[in-house]
């Protein structure tokens, strides 16, 4: 059995061949690992172009709209605790709306993963930015304690918009970058975080003043509408790199299962959602139990999802370096411990400085996770998919977890329970990316993966 650490010297001849011939194939993707410090061709990957850079910059836009929205789910659900549906419905309930947000917007891309490789780039952004903003202003039209109604608009609209966007508009940052594919798309998801910090100040103060809930969702609507029309603008995808690979989605999953590193790393990225948004989507509520500042209270979401910018930022600076598992398990790692420390969390001063921390952790897990499965993937025809699968089971976790920790949490407001709930799964999720690093170690001969 050869090095599978040695690149392979093949001649683009026997690559077309090998086309044809299954079990060629089947030997070359067993064999073959891509480099992260691979050099390749400025005609494949115009590194640096105008129009990568405009790609980059709408694909940041479209993640501001969609996921950086979803980070901003803390703000409605507070204000639906407190006011907009508290006669009638638990915490728990409430938090089903956030959770199947999430699971339908990153199980997506199970589907949109597969559709981007195929060319449906535009046809998705157009109907998520459609879905996204129908949904809001169906939002705006609901009643109070009309669990059903926001339900409908919110948690499952909403998501089929976000999810249409989500992978698609990170994706395509792989088509104009290869040398520094994780810085770019490290800045990409800096958008979610960006509208994780200013779509709470603003829904906020249209909620809290004399604008109003329905009103305040009309603007939100028409605001991420607008958005959305200039990332359409300046998106353009480029043909499929590689119009010979065609595989369906059932193939692609069974072969990704073959695949040791791939499942550790889709369990840890499992886990570590349950996680996740345990701490984003309660914290405002937290807060304010805690006996803090409402005026402050509302800007803690805006701080966290704040320090998550630099979250993503510092370590795309570094992963081409030392490695983007190597960068992911201690990230995951210090999203673990401030979990726990959270127990210890009862004024304002720890309540800002956890969010801080957190934020900036977070944001990397999230800058990170796009490059850490890119690159597990043999080819860049692939990427799509491998996204696909994993954030798949990611949005399972992000289901599961918050009303579980809702559950655990209850009316009397009982908040170490699921802060333990959530560090164990943080643990987990940690440890199972760990144990893929150390394959990865192993299969590709160095420290730096």
């Amino acid at each position: 059995m050869p090095d599978i650490s040695q690149k392979s010297t093949t001649s683009s001849t026997d690559d077309c061949s090998a086309v044809h011939d299954p079990e060629i194939q089947l030997e070359k993707n067993q064999l073959r690992v891509v480099s992260n410090n691979e050099t390749p061709l400025e005609y494949d990957f115009p590194e640096g172009s105008l129009r990568g850079w405009m790609v980059l910059i709408g694909s940041t836009i479209s993640q501001f709209c969609a996921f950086g929205y979803t980070n901003a789910f803390g703000v409605y659900n507070d204000f639906y605790v407190r006011q907009y549906l508290k006669e009638k419905y638990t915490s728990s309930q409430i938090s089903w709306i956030g959770s199947v947000q999430v699971l339908i917007a990153m199980s997506l891309g199970l589907f949109t993963g597969k559709a981007f490789d195929a060319g449906y780039f535009y046809h998705m952004a157009i109907g998520g930015t459609f879905a996204l903003s129908f949904s809001l202003f169906m939002l705006s039209l609901t009643r109070p304690e009309s669990y059903y109604q926001v339900f409908l608009a919110q948690g499952l609209l909403s998501s089929i918009g976000i999810g249409l966007l989500y992978v698609p508009s990170l994706a395509i940052v792989s088509q104009y970058f290869k040398r520094h594919r994780a810085f770019a798309m490290g800045i990409s998801s800096i958008g979610g975080a960006l509208g994780g910090a200013i779509h709470p100040i603003m829904l906020n103060t249209l909620f809290h003043g004399r604008v109003g809930f329905h009103n305040g969702v009309r603007i939100s609507a028409g605001f991420l509408l607008g958005l959305m029309i200039i990332s359409i603008a300046l998106t353009k995808p480029r043909p499929p790199q590689m119009k010979t690979y065609k595989s369906s989605l059932w193939k692609d999953f069974c072969r990704f299962l073959c695949e040791p590193a791939y499942v550790l790393t889709t369990l840890g990225t499992f886990f570590t959602m349950i996680s996740y948004y345990f701490p984003i989507f309660f914290l405002q509520l937290f807060a304010i139990t805690q006996g803090i500042d409402p005026k402050l209270a509302f800007y803690t979401l805006t701080i966290l999802n704040g320090a998550s910018i630099l979250g993503r930022i510092v370590p795309a600076l570094v992963v081409n370096r030392y490695g983007v598992f190597n960068t992911m398990t201690l990230c995951l790692t210090g999203c673990t411990l401030l979990i726990f420390c959270d127990l210890g969390v009862k004024n304002a001063t720890g309540i800002v400085l956890f969010a801080i921390a957190y934020g900036f952790f977070t944001g990397a897990f999230s800058g990170l996770l796009g490059p850490m499965v890119a690159a597990l993937a043999k080819n860049d025809a692939e990427i799509g998919a491998r996204m696909g699968i994993c954030f798949t089971f990611s949005g399972i976790g992000g289901l599961l977890g918050n009303p579980i920790a809702g559950a655990f949490l209850s009316s009397s407001f009982e908040w170490w329970k699921p802060i333990v709930f959530a560090g164990m799964a943080s643990a987990a999720g940690a440890a199972l990316t760990l144990a893929a690093r150390f394959l990865l170690v192993k299969q590709r001969g160095t420290q730096f993966v």
